[in-house]
């Protein structure tokens, strides 16, 4: 029996469990890096439990690796995995691999407490998913079934957050995410910072880079596959002269994992690399099709070292340990901070004789591993994470932005802050909205995807409506408006010019004598003056004219033609901010 000595933060996650779950029922997750331990977090809190309890893991390798961590205690454990040929229930506690448990639903009959889910930023609970099914199974008997997650990237492309709310007091998801709230967060920098995981050492190799910035990518994401096989088979020599760099920076390494783009190109990797017998040059392959009783042969050498390189493509991200891998290369674009952090992470763990982990981003992705996960799909290859701060209520938001060369932050693409506000029995979202779509019947200020108004409960026309309205309109003049111009024209009065990319404009006309002209000034501009960061109400001309460099222009403008008597000049309509939908803004491809 092996008596393992928690690490202060493993200790603080257990108890942050158990305080939540003594006060609620919702779901919740913890949130460690990889190698942090999560398989002890999850054997001590099986261990104090006093009821039944479930461990869902979605591979194989992971029931094993959580229950043998478990049973290390001298305890007895279940596993129900068709891969580890086990289907039992009988003790208090079991690992399961979720595929296998969904399939026998009926021989969940009995109550259990809690349910734990390792790499939990996998779960959707759509009634139709495995997890929903087995969740929903179990709470016919225990209504007040605890449900906990565990993973390192609580965030999944094209689906958001994993959680609703945070315990240092922000939003992430919506109400909808599948865990309410996170419970417990430790960041990577503290475990690097205080010797709990190795270094990283990030270079960036004096050789040619693939550059997949051409390629387009989903809502989730992912790269276009025939695209990206086109690219890569036009860049042969490039991926010959990689592989020769790898090797060779490889000369006094223990392990080397190479992530490739596609199976073709795993392939053609393999072909550069040493194929001798000797455990310091052999190479191998493991993908999606890898047979399996091959795929576990590959792995258990690798980990034995007699497998110096392993090529991979998409499968050895999460759920695999193999501490003494200390070379990551990474042959493969990616959308996502989280499976980047993933990716590297592999190499982090600790080892005897390691000292760092030498990694290279030969996709030129960009990241910092330190990056914290904005929650969105990156706008553009010039967009970072940059910190916000909200007029209402004074959170440090992070959202995608731009900086200027002394790192200001001059554009950014946050909506509403994420700031929670705490009062003594209640605890709601901060309702400030950087970016906001105005309620044509009350005013309100509502996301800029809303189709109802959250205050009047009207319809909210949908912009691309608006657009497809006056483009069918022979009096109707659409600007994508490419920029704007101030021009004083008496004390009083400031000409606003847009421009179209074309070179076509039009004009319109603010009195700040008149408290009406003032309003609708202020509800324009002065709300979204700086991306909405410095929100002012403009009193006097002289005062916008001051700032007018830090107004925001709107990405459409909509006119129509005046009366005979001002024949072609144009009116006005309407102003679409914070545009996003089916046509193409200026500038745009």
């Amino acid at each position: 029996m092996t008596i393992y000595q928690l690490r202060p933060y493993q200790s603080e996650a257990v108890q942050n469990t158990v305080s939540h779950f003594k006060k609620s029922d919702d779901a919740a997750v913890i949130v460690l890096p990889t190698g942090a331990g999560k398989s002890l977090v999850i054997a001590e809190l099986a261990r104090i439990a006093k009821r039944k309890i479930l461990v869902l893991a979605h591979v194989k390798e992971l029931v094993e690796q959580n229950s043998e961590k478990y049973k290390s205690y001298g305890l007895e454990a279940s596993i129900f995995s068709a891969g580890l040929k086990q289907k039992s229930l009988i003790h208090q506690v079991t690992f399961a691999s979720i595929q296998s448990i969904a399939k026998n639903l009926d021989k969940l009959d009995e109550a259990y407490s809690l349910v734990i889910i390792d790499e939990c930023h996998r779960v959707n609970l759509e009634t139709s998913s495995q997890y929903a099914q087995v969740i929903n199974q179990l709470k016919i008997h225990n209504t007040s079934l605890k449900v906990l997650g565990l993973t390192a990237t609580p965030y999944r492309m094209g689906i958001g957050w994993i959680y609703h709310e945070h315990y240092h007091g922000f939003v992430r998801g919506g109400d909808d995410a599948p865990f309410k709230k996170c419970i417990y967060e430790l960041p990577l920098r503290y475990m690097i910072k205080n010797e709990f995981l190795t270094p990283p050492n990030m270079i960036d190799a004096a050789i040619s880079h693939y550059d997949f910035s051409s390629i387009p990518t989903d809502s989730f994401g992912r790269f276009d596959n025939q695209e990206m096989s086109l690219l890569l088979k036009d860049s042969q020599r490039v991926t010959k002269a990689i592989i020769d760099q790898i090797v060779e920076l490889a000369q006094n390494r223990l392990g080397v994992m190479i992530f490739a783009s596609t199976i073709e190109h795993a392939k053609e990797i393999l072909t550069y690399l040493p194929q001798d017998d000797c455990a310091k040059s052999r190479s191998a392959l493991v993908i999606g099709d890898t047979e399996i009783s091959q795929r576990d042969r590959i792995i258990t050498e690798f980990k034995q070292q007699k497998i110096k390189f392993l090529v991979n493509v998409s499968v050895l991200t999460t759920g695999f340990d193999a501490p003494h891998v200390d070379f990551i290369a990474i042959l493969r674009p990616t959308e996502s901070v989280s499976l980047y952090q993933q990716i590297v992470g592999r190499g982090l763990r600790l080892s005897d004789n390691k000292k760092d982990c030498l990694v290279i981003d030969y996709a030129s992705n960009g990241y910092d591993i330190f990056y914290p996960e904005v929650g969105s799909k990156k706008p553009d290859s010039d967009s970072e994470p940059v910190q916000v701060l909200c007029p209402g209520c004074g959170f440090a938001n992070m959202f995608w932005g731009k900086t200027d060369n002394d790192g200001k932050v001059i554009e950014h693409f946050g909506r509403r802050c994420q700031g929670v506000l705490e009062s003594e029995d209640t605890s709601q979202q901060c309702d400030f909205r950087f970016r906001f779509k105005q309620c044509d019947s009350c005013g309100a200020e509502n996301d800029i995807a809303a189709r109802k108004c959250h205050e009047c409960d009207c319809a909210i026309v949908d912009p691309d409506d608006k657009l497809k309205a006056a483009l069918n309109l022979k009096d109707a003049l659409v600007l994508r408006c490419s920029g704007m111009q101030f021009e004083e024209i008496s004390e009083f009065k400031v000409k606003i010019t847009y421009f179209d990319e074309d070179g076509a404009s039009c004009d319109e006309v603010y009195n700040f004598e008149n408290s009406g002209s003032i309003f609708y000034f202020n509800q324009a501009f002065g709300k979204r003056l700086l991306a909405g960061q410095e929100p002012t109400y403009f009193k006097s001309l002289s005062q916008a004219l001051d700032k007018q460099a830090f107004f925001t222009a709107p990405d459409f403008v909509i006119a129509r033609k005046m009366n005979k008597k001002n024949r072609g000049a144009w009116r006005i309509v309407e102003k679409l901010f914070d545009y996003e939908g089916n046509y193409r803004k200026a500038n745009q491809m």
